[in-house]
């Protein structure tokens, strides 16, 4: 072992000789690493990893024009007369797990209520107190606009679903411009896309050919399984034991 009095090779240092350590702010040592193997496009819907050679399909345009109603009579007579109606189908369809039923009556209650509403109090102007009747129209035109955006997020669906584009104004805006047009059309592309659908899914297949025996093919069929039972026993037959 080495003397103690030997000198050491290591220096003790005193406090104000110890060197300054910086100062660490709180967090600053819990931050996100960055790793580029994990920087991947994923799937909005079910946040699947995509390839890299993947490429969105492009929006594509809606099958009818805004103002084709009359290209399907039958949606154009219920969105006139009972709109309600043309709407709670078009929401089931989109969403299957809604009934027809529910988007229906609130359509009934908000839209036609409103209408409703709306042609009483113009009616009765002269018997109204106009500051009632400013408060009624304010009432109803925030109304209008609710419905608007309701009915347009179900329209952005139908656009995500079907890839189409905003035609020809934002989905909200659409609808409460051109309400009545905005369903007609919304229904003629879902039943133009289910027709499409039905017609490439629906494949003809032909049955195979019936294939049949006639009388002198079994005759030469069950007169060659007869003959080969025999000529093996004729073959056995010739056999020859030689002796060694």
């Amino acid at each position: 072992m080495a003397d103690g009095n030997a000198a050491s090779r290591y220096v003790k240092l005193r406090k104000e000789q110890a060197p300054v350590e910086e100062d660490i702010t709180p967090g600053e040592l819990n931050q996100p690493i960055d790793v580029p193997q994990l920087n991947v496009r994923k799937c909005h819907e079910c946040m699947q990893v995509l390839p890299e050679t993947y490429e969105p399909p492009s929006d594509e345009n809606w099958t009818t024009g805004i103002f084709g109603c009359a290209e399907d009579p039958e949606s154009c007579r219920t969105g006139l007369f009972c709109p309600c109606v043309l709407f709670g189908r078009n929401i089931e369809a989109v969403r299957e797990e809604i009934p027809w039923t529910q988007p229906c009556v609130c359509h009934a209650i908000c839209v036609e209520g409103g209408m409703a509403l709306a042609a009483v109090t113009a009616l009765f102007s002269g018997y109204i107190d106009p500051q009632t009747t400013v408060v009624i129209c304010e009432g109803l035109f925030f109304a209008w606009w609710m419905c608007g955006i309701y009915s347009g997020l179900f329209r952005q669906e139908l656009q995500k679903k079907y890839h189409l584009k905003n035609a020809p104004c934002d989905h909200c805006m659409v609808h409460c411009c051109l309400h009545w047009c905005a369903m007609c059309q919304e229904h003629r592309e879902m039943k133009n896309h289910l027709s499409d659908t039905e017609a490439s899914s629906s494949t003809t297949m032909d049955p195979p050919p019936v294939q049949e025996m006639n009388t002198e093919e079994k005759r030469d069929g069950s007169s060659s399984s007869s003959s080969s039972p025999s000529s093996a026993k004729s073959q056995h037959n010739d056999l020859e034991m030689v002796p060694l």
